[in-house]
């Protein structure tokens, strides 16, 4: 059975010129890899739920200060040690951008990152396909004047 994790993406847009930035957490285990919030499914919790919980348990960031956007979905399949791994993001949006970043013992580090250093900083090429992803599906809401609310 292949294991199964959720997160989001979240980015926050930093004044004056509402440009974005990406939050990446840094683990305190393994190679120290950098990669945004998430976490297991839990036995009976759905994959929303997981992402919620593992945001805020990870980052310190709760449901209330962020916007999940709709239409934004990114499925990664890996293996990690032999065994395959399922791992869905969502993109969300931090209200206040300068909402405190509140680290769990699974990390060790945080950055808010634009695009390009986040890219750098994600180094595995699925992630950093899926953070690419996420920037252009922003870029393609604003043109079309979607709300992210």
């Amino acid at each position: 059975m292949a294991l199964r994790a959720c997160g989001l993406i979240v980015f926050r847009r930093v004044p004056p010129a509402n440009n974005i930035e990406f939050l990446l957490l840094q683990t305190s285990y393994g190679k120290h890899h950098w990669t945004p919030p998430k976490g297991h499914v839990d036995p009976g919790e759905d994959d929303m739920t997981t992402a919620l919980r593992e945001t805020e348990e990870e980052a310190g960031l709760h449901p209330g200060q962020f916007s999940v956007v709709d239409g934004f979905r990114q499925e990664l399949n890996y293996n990690v040690k032999g065994k395959a791994k399922t791992v869905i993001y969502w993109l969300a949006e931090l209200r206040d951008p300068g909402a405190r970043v509140r680290l769990s013992n699974e990390h060790q580090d945080f950055r808010w990152l634009p695009l390009r250093e986040a890219c750098e900083y994600a180094g595995y090429q699925d992630m950093q396909k899926t953070l690419n992803d996420a920037s252009q599906f922003l870029q393609g809401d604003l043109r079309q004047g979607a709300s992210l609310q």
